[in-house]
């Protein structure tokens, strides 16, 4: 089993899209890449923590591999908006990669090379791209919110 942990904006909806892939065994959504040791969504939300909404997945790389999850990070967000997806704004809805392992940083800035030189988005990826420091699990009630709530969260194409 590996770990990789993404931010792309809200969590909620970047659970709700990779817990849907065959090969991720678990998720958990919470706060990284911030100063404060364990926040809580209403530190994270005033952006004084500098901590961004993430999420964990932990994968079996015999079903799933790391480039088929940074495709679908690239496919879940925008990460040409500094700061923001949609109508969440501020630095804790950051796009970033936080590498677990040299494999898994050389892979992801392969892939935002690739990203950028496709064409595909209008302006520059702003995704950072960083080793991973210790993620704090988010309160219960974010934890598969979507699923506790009845909908359907992020379809996948």
């Amino acid at each position: 089993m590996e770990k990789a942990t993404f931010a792309a904006g809200c969590f909620w909806g970047v659970e709700s899209a990779f817990r849907k892939l065959m090969g991720v065994l678990s998720t958990q959504v919470g706060y990284t890449g911030g100063k404060k040791d364990n926040p809580t969504y209403e530190e994270v939300c005033t952006s004084s923590t500098q901590h961004v909404e993430a999420i964990e997945v932990v994968y079996d790389p015999c079903f799933i591999s790391y480039e088929e999850l940074l495709n679908t990070f690239w496919d879940i967000h925008d990460p040409t908006t500094l700061n923001r997806q949609g109508f969440d704004i501020g630095s804790q809805y950051r796009s970033a990669i936080f590498y677990h392992n040299s494999n898994q940083e050389r892979l992801a800035k392969e892939s935002r090379k690739k990203q950028n030189e496709s064409g595909r988005f209008d302006d520059p990826i702003v995704t950072e791209i960083i080793p991973a420091s210790k993620f704090w699990k988010a309160e219960e009630y974010h934890q598969k919110y979507y699923e506790k709530k009845g909908t359907r969260g992020c379809d996948l194409n």
